[in-house]
Order: C-alpha cells, then structure tokens, then sequence
C-alpha cells in the first residue's frame, strides 16, 4: 500500500541485504532515495538505479546531516555484525554512531525513523511464543546483540526526551535475494558435508524473508501508532531448522544433512571453545561459540501477534515460495566461507 505523496527517505546499510530491498521498495513506490555509502562501497546497483548518494559513513556528521536534510523517513539498516568481538568494537558503530544520526534526524525533524534492530536482544534461552512485554536481556550471549540491545534503548530514548518520531523493528535471522553471507555460507558446508545439527534440528528458527521485512518496515514508517513501539517481526509460520536447511539443500540439489551432535555437548563444547579463544585473545569466532549454540540449538519462537495487530502485518511471501525466490541465484553457484551459524547468528 502506498503512501499519499510520494516520500524522500534516507538509507543507511543501502548496499547490504536489508538497506538494499528497501531502496528498492522505496523506488518501486516513487519515492526520492538517498544512500549513505562508503567510498569502499560496491555502489553498482545504486547506480544501476539512479540513487542518490551521501558519501560518508556512520560516523560522519556532515555525511548524515546531508542525508537526513529535508527528509520524510529514515531506515537505519547498517550494524556492525557479528558474533564475536568486543563490546567496545561492536559499541562504536551500533551505539555511539547511532547517537550521531538520530541527532542529525531529530534536528532535521523527520517524520519518521524505523530502526532495524534484531530478535537476539531477548535472552539467550529458549523461546516459545515470546512477545514484545519481555524485556531484553540485561547481560546477552555476545557483544553483538548486546549493543544492539543498548541502541534500541538509544533510539527510544530520543524519543522519550527529544520526540523523535522512533519504531524499533525486530527481525530474526534474515535471507532473500542478493544476500552474499548467509545462504551461500551454509552452502559450501552443505557440499563439503561439514554441517551438524545441534541437537534433533526441530528446534524452532526465527527466520525472515527480506522481502517480508521490508513489507513491515513500510508498514512501520507509515502507521502513526507504530511511534515508539517495538515490534517483533518473522515469517509467521513455524519454520525448523530442519525445515530451513533442508530445503536449501534439496533446492540446491544436495543431500539433507544427517549429522547431529547432542544438545548437551555442543552447549559444553560452545562454552569451553569459546573460553578458550577468549584466553588467546582469537580475532576471529571459533567454530563453535554460544552465540552459534544459540542459533542452532535453542528453540527460537516468537510472536507477531503485535505487528499483526498495529500495524496490519501479513507477511507477502509464504516461506515455500520465499526459499525458492532466495536460492534461485545461488544454486548453482559456487560459494566460499564458513559455518552457516557464523553467518546466521549474525542477522538473529
């Protein structure tokens, strides 16, 4: 559903997975886009579009005032992610920059900001139905959702103290067209046969189409009683992670994977491995971690009943028909990386 007049909006994170999608909804719509990239950036596809772009990054003050000047709307796509890190590193980008662009979108006055925030801010436990009354977690699993947890209390502040007209958007683990980490990640452990289930694989997963996200976000931008709400927003269908994997690999032409490794062990394996690399100082996530037990092993089930009520959420796609629009182009595709939990934990 379109808005009355045509919007002019502002994109952070315009050339990753989220950002992308919604330049391109915003376009379909008519609006007027402007794209905060970097000078590093692969801004082909901005090109191919003819947006507007705003060179700089998320620590740039002039870059975001620029972005945010006469503006309608802004989605704050762009996070540091990640499943490993310090709270510092993760802090700078998710927390201390997003201070510098809701400063700049409260002076300019727009109408409204939709901040992308994730369903990993809840505990790290297993989730059954969980809604937006259960607050998230003090103390999270890993620096990562624990500064996304700190943002969300930021942006809602501005809203408290300055008016900002904020809504905070909690998306699961995300995937759809274009996405070059998650799906083509789990493949290359799929072909090498490398991928295990955590457990039976039943457990429930929190996962989202792009393109169902991008209808909420919409929708969030353009509902006045959205103003200061927190939504939590998935496919709406229970979806395992037996379910998910197997589908890519039979939509791949691979064999569903079999192995599995208790439950119990890989909680202890994630606590002693990750330790362990703690004590070494490792840069880079050990290959098993608590933030992967969490994605792989916990039941990650939570309501939209919320979203469905306010703001009129019903997701576009059906999760059969998304899966098969997101591996079209990655079928046959050759892929580089590593475990899907280091790809996926970082968008749950």
């Amino acid at each position: 559903m379109s808005t009355a007049s045509p919007k002019t909006i502002f994109v952070t994170g315009a050339t990753g997975l989220v950002g992308g999608h919604v330049v391109e909804e915003a376009l379909s719509r008519g609006f007027r886009v402007r794209a905060l990239v970097r000078a590093s950036s692969d801004i082909r596809k901005l090109d191919e579009w003819g947006v507007e772009k705003i060179v700089g990054d998320l620590e740039d003050r002039a870059a975001l005032a620029r972005g945010v000047a006469g503006t309608d709307w802004v989605f704050n796509c762009a996070a540091k992610v990640g499943d490993w890190g310090t709270l510092e590193e993760f802090r700078r980008l998710n927390v201390d920059a997003l201070r510098l662009l809701l400063d700049a979108a409260a002076d300019a006055k727009v109408e409204k900001f939709v901040h992308v925030s994730s369903l990993g801010v809840y505990e790290g436990r297993d989730h059954h139905g969980t809604d937006e009354t259960t607050p998230p977690a003090a103390d999270s699993l890993d620096a990562y959702t624990r500064s996304k947890t700190e943002a969300e209390a930021l942006a809602l502040k501005y809203f408290q103290e300055r008016g900002l007209p904020v809504v905070v958007v909690r998306p699961g683990f995300i995937y759809g067209e274009r996405d070059r980490t998650v799906l083509p990640k789990l493949l290359t452990n799929l072909r090498r046969g490398t991928f295990a289930y955590f457990g039976s694989g039943e457990q429930a997963l929190n996962c989202i189409y792009v393109k169902n996200l991008v209808h909420g976000l919409f929708l969030a931008a353009e509902n006045p009683q959205a103003v200061g709400q927190v939504f939590n927003l998935t496919d709406g269908e229970p979806i395992s992670k037996r379910r998910f994997i197997g589908r890519v690999a039979e939509l791949a032409g691979l064999p569903a994977p079999t192995r599995k490794i208790p439950l119990r062990l890989a909680k202890f394996l994630a606590t002693l491995v990750e330790g362990g690399a703690k004590l070494r100082g490792a840069k880079n996530a050990p290959i098993i971690n608590k933030a992967r037990y969490k994605f792989l092993g916990l039941n990650l089930d939570y309501s939209i009943d919320k979203a469905r009520r306010v703001l009129g959420y019903q997701p576009p796609f059906r999760f059969d028909e998304a899966i098969e629009r997101a591996m079209a182009e990655h079928s046959r595709a050759p892929v580089q990386g590593e475990s899907v939990a280091a790809a996926a934990s970082d968008r749950s």
